[in-house]
């Protein structure tokens, strides 16, 4: 039951405080590049890779010359440049799975350790985009510990704290890797308890949850509600009708609002939005 009850809290408490700023996060970006033609660059020097705008892609042998720019320069406003257009080319599935054939999470992992925070939160924003890909995630869990601690002892509401939280809970959207967060709740729910606006959720959390919203957006929110609930059925919780206090995440999920959007997601029109919803409206 101990440890039922700690990885249910894990996964909670994760979204709790993150879950629905990496969501808006994504989305957010996800509208900054709709209706736009992406296009590949033409062949440049590795420091020319750096200064281009948001959406140009990088091919194998580009992102190969900014690696080793990263790996090999020792100027913080070289390397700030270079992991914000990595991080930028990352949000592409293709390049996910490119830069992990070219042995780039290691080199943009290792810039977590940097002294500078604002290096140290490009590279967390680097390898939250990264971890989408389920294999980068392997690769990419040796890092917790570390981001765990940057989290909880650095300046409370910072970039990298928020950075950080978003790299946790996209490393917890599943169960593979939340165990690695046990001895860290009690940090995770002070933040959640002191923190601002930015680390606490909003009631627009729930506007993730409409019809309209991205099918990859749709299925995250999803699996996180039904994470919630595994989690909690496995601590006896949903047994009886609990009660939440007014405000939380659980509240928010559990009520009449969130309910009715569950039910009209059962009638969407892609395959796997409906399957996610048939799977947690008999709980609701």
């Amino acid at each position: 039951m101990g440890g039922a009850r700690d990885v249910g809290w894990v996964a909670a408490g994760l979204i709790l405080g993150a879950g629905a700023c990496y969501c808006i996060y994504r989305l957010t970006r996800g509208r900054r590049r709709g209706g736009r033609e992406l296009r590949m660059r033409s062949s440049r020097s590795a420091e020319d890779l750096t200064s281009g705008s948001y959406d140009d892609v990088l091919n194998a042998e580009q992102l190969q010359k900014l690696l080793y720019l990263l790996e090999s320069t020792e100027d913080p406003v070289i390397i700030e440049r270079a992991l914000v257009t990595v991080g930028n080319n990352a949000a592409f599935s293709v390049n996910q799975a490119i830069i992990h054939e070219l042995g780039g999470i290691p080199i943009v992992g290792n810039k977590i350790n940097s002294p500078n925070p604002s290096i140290k939160e490009k590279a967390l924003n680097a390898l939250n985009n990264l971890s989408v890909n389920v294999e980068n995630q392997i690769k990419i869990k040796i890092y917790i510990n570390q981001v765990c601690e940057d989290v909880f002892s650095g300046p409370l509401n910072s970039a990298v704290q928020l950075a950080g939280l978003r790299l946790l809970t996209n490393m917890t959207v599943t169960n593979d890797h939340q165990h690695m967060l046990q001895s860290y709740i009690t940090d995770l729910f002070q933040v959640l308890l002191t923190g601002n606006g930015n680390t606490k959720v909003d009631s627009s959390f729930l506007s993730l949850y409409d019809g309209h919203v991205a099918k990859e957006i749709l299925l995250r929110v999803l699996t996180l509600f039904q994470n919630i609930n595994n989690c909690l059925k496995m601590e006896g919780s949903l047994a009886v009708q609990p009660t939440f206090t007014n405000g939380s995440l659980f509240f928010l999920l559990y009520g009449k609002e969130c309910a009715q959007k569950i039910r009209a997601l059962v009638h969407h029109h892609d395959a796997e939005v409906k399957e996610k919803a048939v799977t947690i409206i008999p709980t609701i």
